[in-house]
């Protein structure tokens, strides 16, 4: 079926095969989920850096994930819009020379050192990779045979978490362990990682735009659009995916972001927060070991049911975590991201399913609701003022539920 999509797509000779042809592009985009992650994990040791390079409150601090995940809200959108007219390998170039715009954009941040600078930085740097994403992960899904599109996802997606798992070593190597030292060590210490990254974002640019890559045929088996448009909203399966993923980031998030404090305190593990934040690379690693073996599971069992099961067993460790005390509530809070593995991945290709040419627009939708990440952690840390940490959980919770029912019934497409 030809359409506006397929027409501005990917321009491919058809005399490549296509199992070949869909083999080599999913090994190139592969290196897109490694570096984005890399990217977002690498906030984790910025944070702490700009808060003691700039005096910042924990409050202040945020602002850095705010501005980060903020920008997938107001991107997403106009992404999906854009890759919609450009195709999804215009999108991905495009998305790669933004980001690494955003990257140089550090350089002078260093130097002058306003933490404005920085979050522009961020925001911009963000907004690269939310178009990335945006025309990314649709064309991983339909990048071959649909009923495995889930598996194709996880698969690229474990890359993702091996990006978030080294990055942190990677960052305090550069960044932290140069310390405050100087004006000249501190612009040091954040130009040269930045610089990094602008390098490989720029090869990976470089490669995209004159690699060819096999066209994606769009499927007949095509959804009409129901409320009498032509929106992607106006599907049931879509809207409520969007919810999902807006719940499942900030709970993945959030979970992240209080571990630290949480292992710190005496009646769970009482370690200092230098320690404790190498545990934290438990529950970012266990996310990254779950979407191997998500995406060998997935060639024999339906991803919803995966998905169901994942968040079941999510909702049981943080149950665990709130009603007890010492390695127990530690070790099984740390256990939930092994079962986040396979979440993102699965709902966002269950929830463009025989969406056709809505694809891109659906995508920057769901995009959009990674801003969850920036909400719901704020959500947690008022309750965690106003109860206590421990019983903050049952934010993330209430999310996990959430995912849990539509893996069960939420997911399904009605004509």
């Amino acid at each position: 079926m030809n359409n506006s999509i397929q027409n501005s797509a990917l321009e491919a000779p058809a005399v490549e095969a296509p199992k070949n042809g869909y083999r080599f592009a999913l090994m190139i985009l592969t290196s897109l989920f490694f570096l984005w992650g890399f990217i977002t994990s690498l906030n984790d040791i910025l944070i702490p850096y700009l808060k003691g390079l700039f005096e910042l409150t924990y409050f202040q601090a945020q602002a850095v994930n705010l501005c980060f995940f903020g920008a997938y809200a107001v991107v997403s959108y106009p992404a999906g819009m854009l890759v919609r007219k450009l195709g999804y390998k215009s999108g991905i170039v495009l998305g790669l020379c933004i980001a690494a715009i955003g990257c140089l954009l550090f350089i002078p941040a260093a130097h002058i050192e306003v933490y404005g600078l920085f979050l522009f930085a961020l925001f911009v740097l963000a907004s690269g990779i939310t178009l990335l994403q945006v025309a990314a992960n649709p064309f991983v899904s339909r990048l071959g045979a649909a009923e495995r599109a889930s598996f194709r996802l996880n698969l690229t997606q474990a890359f993702n978490s091996l990006g978030t798992t080294v990055a942190p070593i990677f960052g305090g190597l550069l960044i932290l362990s140069v310390g405050l030292k100087s004006a000249d060590s501190t612009a040091d210490a954040i130009q040269v990682p930045y610089l990094i990254i602008f390098t490989m974002l720029s090869v990976l640019a470089i490669t995209f735009y004159f690699i060819r890559l096999p066209s994606i045929q769009e499927s007949d088996d095509v959804l009409p659009t129901t409320g009498g448009g032509s929106q992607a909203w106006h599907h049931r399966h879509l809207a409520l995916g969007v919810l999902a993923i807006f719940v499942y980031v900030g709970a993945e998030v959030s979970i992240g972001s209080f571990l630290v404090n949480f292992l710190n305190q005496e009646n769970i593990a009482n370690m200092p927060e230098e320690v404790a934040a190498h545990y934290v690379a438990y529950y970012w690693g266990g996310a990254m070991v779950g979407r191997f073996i998500g995406a060998s599971i997935m060639l024999k069992v339906r991803p919803q049911y995966i998905l169901t099961f994942n968040a079941l067993m999510a909702v049981v460790l943080i149950f665990v975590t709130i009603n007890s005390t010492g390695h127990i509530a530690m070790w099984s809070i740390l256990a939930v991201g092994l079962f986040n593995s396979i979440m993102f991945p699965t709902i966002f290709s269950l929830a463009i399913h025989r969406l056709g040419p809505l694809t891109g627009q659906a995508s920057g939708l769901l995009c959009v609701a990674i801003v969850g990440g920036a909400l719901i952690p704020m959500v947690q840390g008022y309750l965690a003022d106003i109860i206590s940490l421990q019983a903050a959980f049952w934010v993330p919770l209430v999310c996990y539920l959430y995912i849990a029912y539509y893996g069960f019934k939420g997911y399904l497409v009605r004509e």
